[in-house]
């Protein structure tokens, strides 16, 4: 892979917000590749001029499960050094995945 272009494995979990209503699909992008995204998003950035980080440290994404490739944003966890990947609606139906799955995901900087 291309340095801009990662691949992970994470299981799918659901956030339920306080407010009980609505809830979020996630992969967590963790280790050693949570790492290399992160060092390459600063370098991509400061290649094109722009500040180091985007709001809350977000990481504009093109990312891929089986068939299924969609836009998005990583988003980080300060404390672990992790970022989680929403995982929408639409990509779950179309490649039949739910809560608890191992997936195989690609991801490339955007």
């Amino acid at each position: 892979m291309g340095m801009d272009s990662f691949e992970a494995e994470a299981e799918l979990w659901i956030w339920h917000p306080e407010t009980g209503k609505g809830s979020w699909h996630f992969l967590t992008i963790s280790g050693d590749t949570a790492k290399a995204i992160s060092d390459a998003a600063v370098i991509n950035r400061l290649e094109l001029g722009l500040p180091k980080k985007r709001g809350w440290g977000a990481v504009k994404v093109e990312a891929a499960i089986g068939d299924t490739v969609w836009q998005t944003s990583l988003f980080p966890l300060s404390k672990t050094g992790e970022f989680m990947l929403p995982v929408k609606a639409a990509v779950r139906k179309a490649e039949g995945v739910v809560v608890g799955d191992k997936l195989r995901v690609l991801l490339k900087l955007i």
